[in-house]
C-alpha cells in the first residue's frame, strides 16, 4: 500500500515538472533548431536564445513571428511566449524573420550572418512573388544567387545543366517568355560569368543593392478606409508610410517619411496619424481588425525608432561592430589578395611545367625522327656500298675480256693465212674481233664511270650519315632536363612558400590603403549604377522579342508604364514628398 501511494507521489510530482516546461521549434532562413523552454519563459529569453546560436549581434532588426487565423504576428520581447495566441501543438512553431528592413544594406548590415539571413528572406519572397521583380532583374539576381552558392565561373565544371535543379526564377517570369529552361540557364550563366572574384558575401551584397531598389521591397500592406470609406492599402518601410490603390501596389499616391510624423496611436480599429507641423490636423484611417492594429502600431514604432536611429550618432555598440567588421573585411580583402596571388602563381608554374612538357615532347619527336633518318641513311649507305662492289667486280671481269680479246686479236694477225679466202675470213673475223673489242672497251668504260658515280654517292650518304649523328647529338644535350633549370616558381606540384610569405601582418599601411580603396569605391558608385542599368536594360532587349504580351499580369504593365514615364521608387518618393504635410493630408481624406 504504501509502495503504491508512493509511485503515484512520484508519477504526479514527474507530471508537474513535466508541465512546467514546453518543445519549441524555431525555424530560420538557414536551419531549424529545436530546444525545450520553461513555461514562463519570456519572448525576450526566446530570442537571445536564438541570436545566441546563431552568433547574431544586430538583433534589431529581427523578431520572432508566429501565425495566427489568416494573418501573422510578433512574439512581444516582455510577454511570457505562451501568453501569445501561439499554436498549442508541441512543439510550438516560430519563425526568426527580419522584422524590420535597412533603408542601405550596404552602409547598415555590418555581420556576415545579419546579410546572409536577409539575403535568403529577400530571395525567398521574390520567388514567391511577395515583391514584384521584373524580368531582367531576375535574371541579374539569379545570376549573384548562383555565384554565391558556386563561387567562381568554371566551364570545366559547371557545364550545361548544372542549374536544372535550381529555383533561381519566378514561375511570374518564366511563363512570360517563350523560353525553354536551357534559354534561361544560358542567360544566368552569361551574367554569372561576369562576376569572377566574387565572394560569397559580394554577391549577396549585390543582390541586396538591386533588390532595395524594387517598387515592393521592405513595404508591409495592410487594407484601410479613410473617412470617405474608400479601399486602399497602407505601405509601412523604412522610409515611412505610403498610401496605395489596391490595384496598384508599385506606385503609391501620397507617402508620409518618419521624420514627419510625430505620433501614431489607435482606438479599436481607427488609427490617428498626428504630423509633426501642428498646423497639420490629424489623418484617420480605418482597418479591419484589432489584430491587424496592433501588428501596423508595432511595425510603425519600429521601423520609426529605426530611421531616427539612422541619423543619430551610432552607439557605442554599433561602432565598435562596424569597427570589427571593417578589420575582419579588411583582413578577409588582404587574405583573399594573397591566395589570388598564390594562385596565379600556381596557375603561371602549371603553364611553365605544360610548356616544358611540351617542348620536352616535341624534342622527343624530332629525336626520334633524326633516328629514323640516320637509320635509313646507313641502310642506304650498307647497299650504296654493295652496289660499289659489285660494279668494280663487273669492271674488272670486263677490262680482263677486253685483254683477252686484244690478245686474241694480235694473235690473229701475227697468223699468216695464205689463201685468199681464209684471209677474207680471217679480216672478217678480225673485224668483227675489233667490233666486239671495241664494245668491251666501251662497257668498260661505262662500267667505270658507275663504279666511281657509286663510290661518290657512298661518300654522300656517309656525309649524311656523320651530320645526323651530329643532330642526334645536340638534341640529345637540348632535352636533358634537370630540376634546376626550371625557375622555382615554376613547379607547381612542389610549389612551397616560406613562412615569411605565408605569414600575414596587419599594418597601418594596409589600413591607409584599404580606406583609399573604399574612398575610389565611393567615387566609382555613380558608374556602377550607370553599369547596372545598362546591363538590365541590355537584358531586356535581349529577351524582349520571346515575350508573350497576353501573359502580362497588372504588375508587369504598371512596371512597364513606370519604366516609359522613367519613374523609379526612390525618384517617386521624392516627388511626394515635395509637397506640404498639410497639402497630402487633404489629398489622402479626398481619395
Amino acid at each position: 500500500m504504501a509502495s503504491a501511494l508512493a509511485a503515484k507521489m512520484r508519477l504526479n510530482s514527474l507530471r508537474r515538472k513535466q508541465a512546467k516546461n514546453f518543445n519549441v521549434r524555431i525555424t530560420t532562413m538557414d536551419a531549424d533548431m529545436e530546444c525545450s523552454c520553461e513555461v514562463k519563459s519570456t519572448g525576450k529569453y526566446l530570442f537571445d536564445l536564438v541570436c545566441r546560436a546563431l552568433g547574431l549581434r544586430e538583433t534589431w532588426f529581427f523578431g520572432l513571428q508566429y501565425d495566427v487565423k489568416d494573418t501573422v504576428a510578433w512574439i512581444k520581447m516582455d510577454k511570457k511566449v505562451l501568453d501569445h495566441d501561439v499554436s498549442k501543438e508541441d512543439p510550438v512553431t516560430l519563425h526568426f524573420l527580419a522584422k524590420f528592413y535597412p533603408e542601405n544594406a550596404e552602409e547598415e548590415l555590418v555581420q556576415d550572418i545579419t546579410q546572409h539571413l536577409f539575403f535568403l528572406q529577400v530571395r525567398r519572397k521574390i520567388l514567391e512573388e511577395e515583391i514584384y521583380c521584373p524580368p531582367e532583374a531576375s535574371v541579374l539576381l539569379a545570376s549573384y544567387a548562383v555565384q554565391a552558392k558556386y563561387g567562381d565561373y568554371d566551364p570545366n565544371v559547371h557545364k550545361p545543366g548544372f542549374l536544372a535543379q535550381e529555383e533561381l526564377l519566378p514561375k511570374r517570369v518564366i511563363n512570360l517568355y517563350q523560353m525553354t529552361p536551357e534559354m534561361w540557364e544560358e542567360r544566368i550563366t552569361a551574367c554569372y560569368s561576369e562576376h569572377r572574384g566574387r565572394t560569397r558575401e559580394d554577391a549577396e551584397m549585390e543582390y541586396l543593392k538591386i533588390a532595395q531598389d524594387l517598387e515592393m521591397y521592405g513595404i508591409n500592406y495592410f487594407p484601410i478606409r479613410n473617412k470617405k470609406g474608400t479601399d486602399l492599402l497602407l505601405g509601412v518601410d523604412a522610409l515611412g508610410l505610403h498610401i496605395y490603390d489596391p490595384d496598384n501596389r508599385l506606385t503609391p499616391k501620397c507617402s508620409f517619411p518618419w521624420n514627419e510624423i510625430r505620433n501614431i496611436s489607435y482606438s479599436d480599429k481607427e488609427f490617428a496619424i498626428k504630423p509633426l507641423d501642428k498646423k497639420t490636423d490629424s489623418f484617420k484611417f480605418n482597418s479591419s481588425m484589432l489584430r491587424v492594429n496592433k501588428l501596423i502600431l508595432q511595425l510603425c514604432m519600429g521601423n520609426h525608432d529605426l530611421f531616427m536611429r539612422r541619423r543619430r550618432v551610432d552607439s557605442l555598440e554599433v561602432q565598435q561592430m562596424k569597427a570589427q567588421a571593417r578589420e575582419e573585411r579588411a583582413r578577409k580583402r588582404v587574405e583573399r589578395q594573397r591566395l589570388e596571388r598564390e594562385k596565379h602563381l600556381r596557375e603561371a608554374a602549371e603553364r611553365a611545367r605544360d610548356e616544358l612538357e611540351r617542348r620536352l615532347m616535341q624534342l622527343q619527336d624530332e629525336a626520334h625522327m633524326a633516328n629514323d633518318a640516320l637509320l635509313r641513311s646507313e641502310e642506304t649507305a650498307d647497299l650504296l656500298a654493295e652496289k660499289a662492289q659489285i660494279a668494280e667486280e663487273e669492271a674488272k671481269l670486263l677490262s680482263q675480256k677486253a685483254s683477252e680479246a686484244e690478245a686474241e686479236m694480235q694473235r690473229i694477225k701475227l697468223t699468216a693465212i695464205r689463201s685468199e679466202e681464209e684471209r677474207r675470213l680471217m679480216e672478217q673475223k678480225m673485224l668483227e674481233a675489233e667490233m666486239m673489242a671495241l664494245k668491251m672497251a666501251d662497257e668498260s668504260e661505262r662500267r667505270a664511270k658507275e663504279a666511281d658515280q657509286l663510290k661518290q654517292d657512298l661518300q654522300e650518304a656517309r656525309e649524311s650519315e656523320r651530320r645526323a649523328k651530329h643532330k642526334l647529338l645536340e638534341i640529345t644535350s637540348k632535352s636533358a632536363y634537370s630540376p634546376s633549370a626550371v625557375p622555382s616558381h615554376a613547379m607547381p606540384p612542389e610549389l612551397s612558400f616560406s613562412r615569411e610569405n605565408l605569414s600575414f601582418d596587419f599594418k597601418d599601411t594596409d589600413m591607409k590603403r584599404l580606406s583609399m580603396e573604399i574612398e575610389k569605391e565611393k567615387v566609382e558608385y555613380m558608374e556602377k549604377s550607370k553599369h547596372l542599368q545598362e546591363q538590365l536594360n541590355e537584358l531586356k532587349t535581349e529577351i524582349e522579342s520571346l515575350k508573350l504580351k497576353e501573359r502580362e499580369t497588372p504588375l508587369d504593365i504598371l512596371h512597364n508604364d513606370n519604366t516609359e514615364k522613367g519613374t523609379s521608387k526612390h525618384s517617386n518618393f521624392k516627388k511626394l514628398t515635395l509637397q506640404s504635410t498639410k497639402t497630402r493630408v487633404a489629398y489622402f481624406e479626398e481619395l
